[in-house]
């Protein structure tokens, strides 16, 4: 049926219409022939039954005074019936009488009579006549006479061969009617489809498919030339719309990688200071007292080591919407745990539960998806530190209007008021003091952004002192 799906439209027409006319022309000389068999074994039981009432109503004399030069004779009579093929005459005991043919050998006779009437047996039409002188007086013996099925067999080779001529005949008939009128439809379709390949190929929405009537064809014909007429009003508009859009993207994308640069000049200015003046501070020669010098050095390079992680992470943002997607399919079960194990660090002696079961596969890029569950599990073992018995759970819940499924990752940890959820994914925002939980405010504006790379989208439902859950989805197939 493939090879068939890709066959072309007339052709398909061509066959469908043969194939049709065929199967009814089989049908109707099956069932005919069929009627005939049914109806020829039926007359020729009853032509056989009445001969052998002739034969047996003639022979009764000759068996009841045991005359079988008489018998024999009767019997020789049918030698005009060619289907005839054995006969026989049995008396009252059951015995052999006469036979026909005389020198015929007695394995074609039955050995003693059998039930009356006929049947067919063995491809041949065989039965028994009682010899009676008057319906229900004493038998005085039995005839058998055996017919074979050579005149319907002859009958049914007739049918069989005029069967197959009708056939024939008819399908060259059906194939010079289906040439003829299966140009009726598939020379709108074929024309339907150059147009559209025309349209597919050049980009040219001012080309027209030609109406070939008022049926179904004519209306998907005009259909289809309102639909181009639409898109070629419209084609003018989108383009002037992307192209725009197109300007706005490479603005976007300068300026953030502008904000990103001058972020890092501007950060690194006074971190090359810092660094410096605790040089000094931890020069053997100063002559500051050791403790407060000591404490002094500590706070300089803890702010210089926090400015040059934010510098790390702005720089990893702005490259975000530069960088290439290497889609591929996605085992996020096996990814989830490698991120997890790598994270011991944050977990320390604290008692984590961690609940994974099993993701169905996402299709991505393999290493932002991996960025995107360092940060959320990140936040959530950082924001569960202050529970006693920490719980996270990462899994899927439904699928969102059939474009995938929906993923989540869920603690148990201080959460936040819902409020403030519209600054949660932006650059530099941070709900909770630095002093609470440390942190660059940029990790969830890095996954928000990759989600969205992937065509997805991301939110978070919280409460205070109860928990946090994100969400996002992964639109397949979006670049």
């Amino acid at each position: 049926m493939a090879f068939f799906r890709d066959t072309p439209i007339r052709r398909k027409l061509m066959t469908m219409i043969l194939v049709t006319s065929g199967v009814v022309l089989l049908l109707t000389c099956t069932t005919f022939i069929g009627y005939e068999l049914l109806t020829y074994r039926g007359a020729a039981l009853r032509q056989v039954a009445t001969l052998g009432e002739i034969i047996a109503a003639e022979s009764t004399g000759a068996v009841a005074f045991e005359n079988q030069l008489d018998a024999t004779e009767i019997l020789s009579a049918l030698k005009a019936e060619r289907h005839i093929v054995a006969a026989c005459l049995y008396d009252q005991k059951g015995r052999v009488f006469s036979r026909y043919p005389a020198d015929a050998p007695d394995g074609i006779f039955p050995v003693a009579p059998q039930a009356d009437g006929y049947r067919f047996e063995g491809g041949h039409l065989v039965g028994f006549t009682p010899l009676v002188q008057v319906k229900g007086s004493e038998r005085f013996g039995t005839l058998y006479l055996s017919s074979d099925m050579e005149a319907m067999y002859e009958r049914m080779r007739l049918y069989a061969g005029l069967a197959v001529a009708a056939i024939l005949f008819a399908s060259v008939v059906a194939y010079a009617l289906s040439r003829m009128f299966q140009r009726q439809i598939s020379h709108p379709i074929l024309e339907l489809a150059q147009t559209a390949r025309a349209v597919s190929d050049r980009r040219d929405y001012s080309v027209r498919a030609r109406r070939h009537g008022d049926d179904e064809l004519g209306v998907l014909t005009d259909a289809f030339n309102h639909m181009l007429a639409q898109i070629q009003d419209q084609n003018e508009v989108l383009e002037k719309r992307v192209r725009e859009r197109t300007a706005e993207l490479e603005s976007a994308n300068d300026e953030l990688e502008a904000f990103g640069s001058s972020a890092a000049h501007d950060l690194r200015t006074p971190l090359r200071a810092i660094i410096g003046f605790a040089d000094v501070l931890l020069d053997p020669r100063a002559k500051l007292p050791a403790a407060n010098a000591e404490r002094y050095i500590r706070m300089i390079r803890s702010g210089s080591a926090q400015m040059s992680e934010l510098i790390d992470a702005l720089l990893a943002f702005s490259r975000l919407g530069r960088q290439a997607l290497a889609r591929q399919t996605v085992d996020l079960t096996p990814l989830c745990r490698e991120v997890y194990e790598t994270l011991e660090g944050e977990r320390g002696e604290r008692r984590v539960e961690l609940r994974l079961p099993p993701l169905p596969p996402a299709h991505g890029d393999p290493a932002l998806l991996r960025v995107v569950f360092v940060n959320l599990l990140s936040n959530a073992l950082k924001y569960t530190r202050p529970r006693e018995a920490a719980s996270i759970e990462i899994g899927v819940t439904g699928d969102e209007d059939g474009k995938g499924p929906i993923y989540f990752v869920r603690d148990n940890g201080v959460g936040f008021d819902m409020r403030d959820a519209d600054k949660l994914f932006g650059v530099f925002q941070r709900l909770h003091h630095v002093h609470e939980f440390e942190g660059t405010g940029v990790g969830l504006a890095t996954v928000r952004r990759i989600v969205e790379r992937h065509g997805g989208r991301i939110w978070v439902t919280a409460r205070p002192d109860t928990g946090a859950t994100f969400f996002f989805t992964l639109a397949a197939g979006v670049s």
